[in-house]
């Protein structure tokens, strides 16, 4: 998905969801959509920080939440590390560096149709599936 097609996902999504579209959430859904680096709520604060000087970092923990509650950013858990966002919402998976915690996005088609195991289906609503390797990037390795 291109920027011009996710905001306007973002403008149908907001619409959708009572959401006013204002500057400072159009700043952070567009940083959030350049972010190749799956961004925690201080790195887009700093980010944004820089273009709306006045903008509290609860604002942008809010603001990032809705979003993804929406649908239009996912979440990306930091395994004891901060909360990470990932502006990537087609069906991907992670690969995430034990050493420098960086989260490099992959597809794989046999992941994609892992198969949940009967007793999960019968205890849980299952609604999405994604897979997390960990390891050592290529530079941590080296």
């Amino acid at each position: 998905m291109n920027i011009e097609q996710s905001m306007a996902l973002f403008r149908e999504k907001c619409n959708q969801h009572g959401l006013k579209i204002t500057p400072q959430r159009t700043a952070i859904f567009e940083e959030m959509v350049r972010a190749k680096d799956h961004p925690s709520t201080d790195d887009l604060y700093q980010r944004i920080v820089r273009i709306f000087p006045n903008i509290s970092f609860d604002t942008v923990y809010r603001t990032l939440l809705s979003f993804s509650q929406m649908g239009i950013v996912n979440v990306v858990e930091g395994y004891g590390e901060k909360k990470r966002f990932d502006p990537n919402i087609e069906t991907h998976h992670h690969f995430r560096c034990m050493k420098c915690y960086e989260i490099i996005d992959f597809s794989s088609e046999s992941l994609d149709c892992i198969e949940i195991p009967q007793e999960l289906q019968n205890r849980f609503k299952i609604v999405n599936k994604r897979v997390v390797l960990e390891g050592l990037c290529d530079k941590c390795s080296k």
